[in-house]
């Protein structure tokens, strides 16, 4: 399997809810490094997975949904807590609509998985991988 993996990052205001979270609980900030990855069993004709610059973009108009947003004033995770495997799973999802629509170039319709890894900090992390 290939994989080809871009980064970028976020960063966001929220609460968490629920005792578990502590002091998160009250708004605060985060910013979060995150990678997105995208694995396939074939390369094309020009030996790529996917086009590194579209990816690249891709990612950053997704993340853009995100970017200096305060999470609890928006409807994208309505009802949910956002926590990082939350958003984990958000981006993979939206990643894997771009995909699907083409967005990615030709290499992007024939993906077998797309996932997303938020970076809390240099040593705590979540992820979300899913098939296309």
């Amino acid at each position: 399997m290939f994989r080809v993996t871009v980064r970028d990052h976020i960063m966001i205001a929220h609460s968490l809810r629920g005792e578990v979270f502590g002091p998160a609980q009250r708004l605060h900030g985060a910013t979060y490094v995150v990678d997105a990855t995208f694995a396939g069993p074939d390369l094309d004709a020009d030996g790529i997975l996917v086009d590194i610059g579209r990816a690249t973009e891709v990612v950053r108009e997704v993340l853009a949904r995100l970017h200096y947003r305060n999470l609890d004033d928006e409807d994208l995770l309505a009802g949910q807590n956002s926590s990082t495997e939350v958003l984990a799973r958000w981006v993979a999802d939206r990643l894997a609509e771009r995909a699907s629509a083409g967005d990615l170039g030709p290499g992007g319709r024939s993906l077998a998985t797309v996932g997303a890894t938020l970076h809390e900090s240099h040593v705590a992390w979540a992820a979300y991988e899913r098939p296309l």
